[in-house]
């Protein structure tokens, strides 16, 4: 694609007594792929400048539609945000959190996107679809 995207991927989890600090981070890692996940009071940060990785994830489980649901619902401007399931997400594998946060807490991300602008950009990580299969532009 030769569109050039500019943003800042926030990430955020707790980590409880319960679990391994390691755990977590391989969480994250597993769905962004380039972060690099530091310990701050209790939770893991993380900034990365793409969702690429996060992307194919969604392509290859056929959830575009749901995570265009989500990114669109949970817009403020020029950044969105959404929530991830760690369990899921050690495995690879996206699961959004709607509601109440789980137990253990969730990965949070906010995307906060600079070039061009918030819908383009979602079209670039989840584009729309037709029959569960991406429109070609």
């Amino acid at each position: 694609m030769s569109d050039v995207y500019s943003v800042d991927v926030e990430i955020t989890a707790p980590v409880q007594p319960t679990e391994r600090t390691e755990r977590v981070a391989d969480a994250i890692r597993a769905l962004f792929p380039t972060a690099e996940p530091e310990e701050r009071h209790g939770e893991l940060t993380a900034t990365v400048h793409d969702l690429d990785h996060l992307s194919e994830c969604l392509h290859r489980q056929t959830i575009l539609d749901t995570a265009r649901s989500v990114f669109f619902e949970n817009r403020r401007g020029d950044a969105f945000s959404f929530r991830l399931k760690k369990g899921p997400a050690l495995q690879g594998v996206v699961n959004f959190t709607v509601g109440d946060a789980s137990e253990l807490g969730d990965i949070a991300v906010r995307v906060q996107v600079a070039e061009p602008d918030v819908e383009s950009f979602v079209d670039h990580v989840a584009p729309p679809t037709e029959d569960g299969e991406p429109i070609e532009p």
